[in-house]
């Protein structure tokens, strides 16, 4: 896994993260906002019934990691070195948000200014999903946005 860490260490880390903030289901469920989810959160061309073996599961996280960890990266302008713990952070927000979205989010507008603290804790705002045609915070998500704020200004 390439995760530009700087380090093997860095690359586990953030694989445990993820992994442990996603939690892992062989089978596929409904997530908290009704999309079809099996693994570590993955989402695409999952339907209900799909099973997966933990092998399975673990390279679709290490491969998916790979690729919200390159989206975000072409997100920054210029491409800047991002401290571990940080960079660790910001590749969860960005593998349960999508690229698209932390990619034109006030979170990167602010990496990209210059502004480390400010842009960790924009990341904290989401933590909402449309459940049942309303817009909600989520607990869970409350509780994650925390953690990779945390994590993501523990080296600043």
């Amino acid at each position: 896994m390439s995760v530009k860490t700087k380090s093997v260490a860095g690359a586990v880390a953030t694989l445990v993260f993820v992994g442990g903030w996603e939690g892992l289901r062989l089978t596929a469920y409904r997530d908290v906002v009704g999309v079809p989810t099996i693994c570590y959160g993955e989402t695409l061309g999952v339907k209900m019934g799909d099973t997966a073996t933990k092998a399975e599961c673990d390279a679709m996280l290490i491969a998916s990691l790979k690729k919200h960890e390159a989206g975000f990266d072409r997100c920054l302008r210029p491409p800047t070195a991002i401290p571990t713990k940080t960079k660790i952070a910001l590749v969860s927000w960005t593998y349960n948000v999508g690229v698209g979205a932390a990619c034109s989010s006030t979170a990167v507008r602010r990496f990209n200014a210059g502004d480390y603290h400010s842009g960790c804790e924009s990341v904290t705002w989401w933590n909402k999903g449309t459940v049942n045609g309303k817009r909600v915070t989520i607990p869970g998500l409350v509780n994650r946005r925390a953690a990779e704020y945390s994590l993501c200004v523990a080296d600043l």
